[in-house]
C-alpha cells in the first residue's frame, strides 16, 4: 500500500511539474512570436508609410510600438540590416513597378509569384516563405512590402529550442528529485500504517484468545444447566466478534505490498457457479429470486481461494441488501479480461453513496442498525480485486438497482 501511495505521489508530481513546464514553454514560445511579428511590423510599416522605402533615421523621432509586448528596434543601423522589397500592383492587381534594390536573394519573378499568393489570400499582414509582408492601399491600387525575417527567425527559433531543451532538462531533474526523496515524504505514512497494521494483527492475536475460552465457557456452562436466552445472546455476540477479528486479521494481510498469493490456473465460470449454488437457499428463504448468467468456460489464473470470497462477499451483500421479494442477478462474462456483474433490486440506491461503499466500517444504515454485517466485506472484494491487478466499481441502474463490476485481469 505505501508503495502505492509512493508511485501515486510520483506520478501526480510528475503529470504537475510537467504541465507547469509546459505552460512556460507555451508562454515562451507565444512571447517569443509575438516579439518577432511586433518587430517585423514595425519594419513594414516604416517602409509602407515611406513609399516603399526605408526611411532614415531621426534621433529625435518616436518609434513608439502598440503592440505587446512593447519593443523598441529602430537604431541608426537599422537601415542598413534590414533586407526588404516592394511591389506595387493596381486595382485589378496587375503589376506596375518593383523595387528589388536591398536584396540580393530575390528576382523580380519571384516577387511577382510572392505578391500573387499573398493577393489570393486576402489578408493585411503574415508570413510568406520567411517574408513578413503588409498589404497598403495607395492611390493608384496597392503597395506590398516584404521584409526578410529570416534571420530573426533563425534567432527566435533557436531561443525557443534553447528554452526547451533547458525546461525538459530541469523536468528531469525535478522527476529524478521527486524519485528520490519520495521515500524521504512517504516515510511518517509508512511508519503509522505499520504501526496500524501491527496493532490490528497484536489485537487480533489478543482477543482470538478470550473469545476462544469465552465460547469454550459456554459450552460447558450449557451441558450443566443446559440452553438460555441469555447464553444464547452471549455466543452470537461471541461468534460475531470473532467473525469481525477474522476479517480484520484477512483485511491487514491484503493490504502486505507481496501478498502470498496461492497463483493456479482454473475455471472461473466453475467458481462463480459454485459460490452462487451456496447462496440458492439462502435467497429462497428470505424470498429474493437469485438468476445466474455465466458463459462457460472462462479460463483465468489467479488465487483460487481469494476470488471464490470475492464472490461470496459480493453475493453474500446483494442477499443482505435487497428488497424483500427482489431480483438479484449474477452475470459473468469473457470480454478482454473477465468481467463479473452483481444487481439487486434496492428502493434506497438513490440516497446510496457509491463512492464511500469501500471505505472500511462504512454503512449506508445511518442507524447502525444489525444487519451481520461490520461495513468489512467490500474493502476486503476491493483489496482482492485490486491484488489480482483489477478493480470494482459500484454502480446504480435506473431507479432501484444497485450493481457491482468486478473486473479480473
Amino acid at each position: 500500500m505505501i508503495d502505492s501511495l509512493r508511485k501515486k505521489m510520483i506520478f501526480l508530481s510528475a503529470v504537475s511539474v510537467t504541465a507547469v513546464l509546459s505552460l512556460i514553454f507555451l508562454a515562451i514560445y507565444v512571447i517569443g512570436t509575438r516579439q518577432l511579428n511586433a518587430a517585423m511590423d514595425m519594419l513594414t510599416d516604416a517602409i509602407s508609410e515611406n513609399d516603399g522605402m526605408f526611411p532614415p533615421f531621426d534621433p529625435d523621432r518616436d518609434y513608439p510600438s502598440d503592440r505587446f509586448p512593447f519593443i523598441e528596434i529602430f537604431t541608426p543601423e537599422t537601415e542598413f540590416s534590414t533586407r526588404f522589397f516592394t511591389v506595387w500592383v493596381d486595382k485589378e492587381y496587375q503589376f506596375m513597378r518593383e523595387n528589388i534594390e536591398f536584396i540580393s536573394s530575390v528576382t523580380i519573378d519571384q516577387a511577382k509569384q510572392h505578391t500573387r499568393e499573398i493577393l489570393n489570400r486576402g489578408d493585411e499582414r503574415g508570413w510568406i516563405s520567411d517574408y513578413r509582408y503588409k498589404v497598403v492601399a495607395v492611390e493608384q491600387g496597392y503597395s506590398i512590402v516584404f521584409v526578410d525575417g529570416s534571420m530573426s527567425w533563425a534567432m527566435t527559433r533557436q531561443f525557443i529550442l534553447n528554452a526547451l531543451l533547458v525546461l525538459t532538462g530541469s523536468g528531469l531533474v525535478i522527476l529524478f528529485l521527486i524519485v528520490i526523496f519520495s521515500k524521504q515524504a512517504v516515510r511518517p505514512a509508512a511508519e503509522s500504517y505499520q504501526k496500524q497494521k501491527q496493532f490490528i494483527t497484536d489485537a487480533s492475536h489478543e482477543l482470538k484468545t478470550p473469545l476462544t475460552l469465552i465460547l469454550s465457557n459456554l459450552d460447558i456452562l450449557e451441558s450443566e444447566i443446559g440452553r438460555s436466552e441469555w447464553l444464547e445472546d452471549i455466543r452470537c455476540e461471541g461468534e460475531r466478534m470473532g467473525a469481525l477479528v477474522n476479517q480484520l486479521t484477512a483485511l491487514s494481510r491484503m493490504d502486505e505490498d507481496q501478498p502470498n498469493l496461492e497463483i493456479s490456473s482454473f475455471d472461473l465460470a466453475e467458481v462463480v457457479s459454485d459460490t452462487v449454488s451456496e447462496f440458492i437457499s439462502l435467497s429462497d428463504d428470505c424470498g429474493k429470486k437469485l438468476q445466474l448468467h455465466v458463459s462457460s468456460p472462462v479460463p483465468y489464473r489467479g488465487d483460487e481461494g481469494l476470488i471464490r470470497r470475492l464472490i461470496a462477499i459480493l453475493l453474500d451483500n446483494a442477499v443482505k441488501y435487497c428488497d424483500p421479494g427482489g431480483n438479484i442477478s449474477i452475470e459473468l462474462s469473457a470480454r478482454r479480461y473477465p468481467v463479473l456483474t452483481v444487481e439487486n433490486t434496492y428502493q434506497a440506491v438513490g440516497s446510496a453513496e457509491l463512492n464511500r461503499l469501500f471505505d472500511r466500517f462504512y454503512r449506508a444504515d445511518k442507524a447502525r442498525s444489525y444487519t451481520g454485517s461490520f461495513g468489512v466485506g467490500l474493502s476486503i472484494a476491493k483489496a482482492v480485486a485490486q491484488k489480482h491487478h483489477g478493480d470494482i466499481t459500484a454502480y446504480k441502474r435506473g431507479m432501484d438497482i444497485i450493481g457491482f463490476k468486478v473486473i479480473l485481469k
